[in-house]
């Protein structure tokens, strides 16, 4: 049914009728949540090479131009995080940068790596070693390499954006929904708890948009895997001629996710990029990732809200605000799950959801071990109404 799917062996389909009943919702069909969330992090762009050449993304570098943080780099701003109180460290780069550039290869093995995965995993390690969490986005991953990233994570993410085939990821090194779903697959199977989305605007239609998000929901049904679901729009760049989609267009997507998607599954959108203020009613219930250090590479023209931002936006919608890890209360140990959460908390992945590294960071006796405790049983409050 998706592009590129058969390549990928993704036996995947959704039903018409059900696309259909979620063409018809709007935000009157929909409750407002009950609380907001968000994740105090640090922002580590490993590298800005990339494979890809999306037509609306500023992030990666063209070959020659690109760079690669080395382990002191690293472990300089995981430390800044940890004295500004992050809980997770959140490390993105382009999708498999050695297969395209001769210069970061070079590089890598250079270090001792064989690949950029390679080099993930001890960048992983240098923040817990720091104090942190990581949550890593890596791009297009095999399910062996979610499995060798696994210990060191306490969970990943790739935005599927769309199972459309869009201009917007053309040329020579476009990625494919096939792609994309099969990554969202791995993770599953690797039992890693993920966070997937939509990226709104870039010219898919109203049916690609239900299309995708009963896609994600068909996947997480298999794996239980999901744990968030970004719905981001647009926007304007040096790179991008798409025109930021209207705030209406966005509270009908945001809509259609809190129906398409079952309760335990939170709502995302990034209060740095979205109208948030108007799309909390329409079922939104988690903010993202915030760093009080460091930028958004990805979207460097929009700077992430302050603190007190956050609170004003949670005082408007008459909710309480609370901090959460980058791996959600049901993925964690039971001691560390609140009783209300216990009960959604998914059937254990094969392995269980956590490895032994994440499950040590989170007991450890230091500040960071109760700091994540902290965070996780909710005993320090950032706002209540």
């Amino acid at each position: 049914m998706f592009p590129a799917a058969d390549k990928y062996d993704i036996e995947l389909s959704v039903d018409e009728s059900a696309v259909d009943s979620l063409l018809s919702v709007t935000p009157d069909d929909v409750s407002p949540p009950a609380e907001l969330t968000f994740s105090r992090n640090v922002f580590v762009p490993l590298t800005t090479a990339c494979r890809y050449t999306c037509t609306y993304c500023t992030y990666y570098d063209v070959p020659g131009e690109a760079t690669l943080m080395s382990p002191d780099e690293i472990r300089s701003v995981v430390e800044q995080g940890v004295d500004a109180g992050c809980t997770e460290a959140l490390f993105t780069f382009g999708d498999k940068p050695d297969d395209r550039y001769t210069e970061i290869h070079a590089q890598l093995a250079d270090w001792g790596f064989d690949s950029i995965t390679a080099y993930l995993h001890t960048a992983c390690e240098i923040a817990l070693s720091a104090g942190l969490l990581p949550h890593s986005n890596p791009g297009d991953l095999t399910e062996s390499e979610f499995r060798s990233l696994k210990p060191v994570n306490s969970s990943m993410g790739v935005m599927l954006e769309t199972t459309a085939d869009v201009a917007a990821h053309s040329g020579n090194r476009k990625k494919t929904p096939g792609q994309r779903l099969n990554t969202i697959r791995a993770a599953g199977r690797a039992g890693v708890p993920f966070t997937t989305g939509l990226l709104v605007g870039i010219g898919e239609d109203w049916r690609d948009r239900a299309e995708s998000l009963l896609a994600i929901r068909a996947l997480h049904e298999r794996y239980g895997h999901i744990q968030e679901v970004i719905i981001q729009n647009v926007v304007a760049n040096e790179r991008s001629s798409f025109d930021r989609p209207s705030v209406e267009t966005m509270r009908r997507t945001v809509a259609m996710a809190r129906v398409a998607l079952p309760d335990e599954i939170s709502v995302q959108v990034p209060p740095n990029l979205s109208p948030t203020r108007e799309l909390i009613d329409c079922g939104v219930d988690d903010l993202g990732g915030v760093s009080p250090v460091t930028d958004d590479y990805i979207n460097p023209d929009y700077g992430w809200p302050a603190l007190d931002e956050l609170r004003s936006i949670a005082a408007d919608a008459d909710l309480p605000l609370f901090e959460r890890l980058p791996v959600y209360d049901r993925y964690l140990p039971a001691d560390y799950r609140r009783e209300s959460v216990a009960r959604a908390a998914p059937p254990a992945a094969a392995d269980g959801w956590l490895a032994g590294p994440i499950r040590t960071a989170l007991s450890a006796s230091n500040g960071s071990g109760e700091r994540f405790r902290a965070v996780a049983l909710r005993e320090k409050e950032v706002y209540r109404r």
